[in-house]
């Protein structure tokens, strides 16, 4: 059996990633800037454009504003690179609170239908 923070690691935070990217692209930033910024590789960067990495989750409206949010403040430079884990942990927070989490979990692994280790 998984524990939730797996479910993070595989299929959340590569979904943020992914939304923060693309917000990041549709701002003007370069692919290469991006892969700086977030520090990830630039073919990661390629991955999540393409949607061949953390794609298929779909968010609330609040976490949508969290992620434009992060996007603007990067791009703007009003965040640097130190504020990025603390706004990523604050959009996980908020998916987590909406059951996101919760919800791949028990979709992942089908024994836990009665699971309350994502409370």
């Amino acid at each position: 059996m998984k524990p939730p923070c797996e479910i993070i690691v595989w299929y959340i935070i590569p979904a943020i990633r992914s939304e923060v990217t693309k917000e990041l692209l549709n701002r003007g930033m370069t692919q290469k800037k991006i892969s700086e910024l977030l520090e990830i590789t630039q073919p990661a960067v390629s991955q999540y454009l393409r949607d061949k990495r953390g794609h298929g989750l779909t968010f609330s409206d609040k976490t949508y504003e969290l992620i434009n949010d992060l996007a603007d403040g990067l791009f703007s430079g009003k965040y640097e690179k130190k504020d990025l884990i603390s706004k990523t942990c604050e959009i996980c927070a908020t998916v987590k609170l909406e059951n996101v989490v919760c919800n791949l979990h028990k979709d992942k692994e089908s024994s836990l239908s009665n699971c309350h280790s994502c409370k």
